[in-house]
């Protein structure tokens, strides 16, 4: 099927992560109130959707505290913006070996290992429109740390988000990824169509080569909405690349500190700069009530959660 750019997308803004970047910027959010702060504001720059993690207030490290995330989901949907919320679903699966001739001596520290039942609580508790299932385990960064998504872990998660009516977000850090989505969908684990996150050039998953790039567009059912990312200085190339493509955009923190070369960025200011390349590209970016009404999500109340 020819590909044709997408002139009327939406924009995620990935608020923060779970990256070691609390340290690297000033300017990335701590506390629920910081995150939510800085949700509200890539949303009124014209983020429809907004995807969080929450940290420790004090250190900044990621956690999956689930009063930070209660208190983060308050703060947004008690704002006067309207916002898509998608709150991660990916911590839990951190594994960090020992040494190359001491594997199973695992790094305790740094490894989070967590049923389906307790990565879901949060969800549960929170019932965002949307939260990330991470389609796979991969190597991540240079060390001993693995991102460990079993196939039986990602059936038993992606079940509970189908029925507690949460979308998942596909995140396909490689073409195996999607694969095994496609094979979730088939299952009738997930619900077709389906919702993807192409996340390319995080090491070691898929490149962010335009080659690489494509053969991922290529795998994505055609009637599946799909988004695209990439990291640093590509992260604006890759808003291009995905709109012309046929796709949807993400920014952030979480993928980027930076607005340009040694200037750090907000999320909103990341927003704007994403906003104005696409006007400039001849698209427009779509709101909320028309992401929802594109992906069959329903618009929570500020007091909804699951009992």
């Amino acid at each position: 099927m020819p590909l044709e750019m997408n002139r009327k997308l939406f924009l995620t803004a990935a608020i923060t992560g779970a990256g070691a970047t609390q340290d690297k910027s000033r300017l990335v959010p701590r506390s629920p109130a910081e995150i939510a702060e800085a949700a509200i504001d890539a949303a009124k720059a014209g983020a429809a959707i907004v995807h969080c993690h929450v940290r420790d207030p004090e250190t900044g490290a990621p956690c999956r505290d689930l009063g930070y995330y209660r208190e983060l989901t308050d703060r947004i949907r008690a704002s006067d913006v309207d916002v898509v919320l998608n709150l991660t679903a990916g911590v839990g699966g951190d594994l960090t070996f020992g040494g190359a001739e001491t594997p199973m001596a695992l790094d305790r520290a740094n490894t989070d290992m967590a049923g389906a039942t307790e990565r879901m609580a949060h969800i549960r508790a929170c019932l965002p429109e949307l939260c990330t299932l991470d389609c796979g385990s991969m190597n991540f960064g240079d060390d001993t740390y693995v991102m460990t998504n079993t196939p039986g872990m990602l059936r038993a998660m992606g079940q509970q988000m189908t029925d507690l009516g949460v979308k998942p977000e596909i995140e396909a850090f490689d073409t195996g990824h999607l694969w095994f989505a496609r094979q979730l969908v088939k299952e009738g684990v997930l619900e077709d169509p389906a919702l993807v996150q192409l996340c390319m050039g995080v090491p070691w998953g898929a490149p962010n080569d335009l080659n690489t790039f494509m053969a991922m567009v290529n795998n994505v059912p055609s009637n599946w909405n799909w988004s695209a990312f990439s990291l640093g200085r590509d992260q604006m190339p890759y808003v291009a690349a995905a709109a012309l493509a046929g796709g949807n955009v993400r920014v952030g923190l979480e993928d980027n500190l930076y607005l340009e070369r040694g200037v750090m960025a907000t999320n909103a200011q990341l927003v704007d700069k994403a906003a104005s390349l696409l006007s400039n590209m001849g698209a427009s970016l779509i709101g909320p009530q028309e992401v929802r009404d594109l992906l069959g999500l329903t618009k929570r109340a500020p007091a909804e959660a699951a009992a």
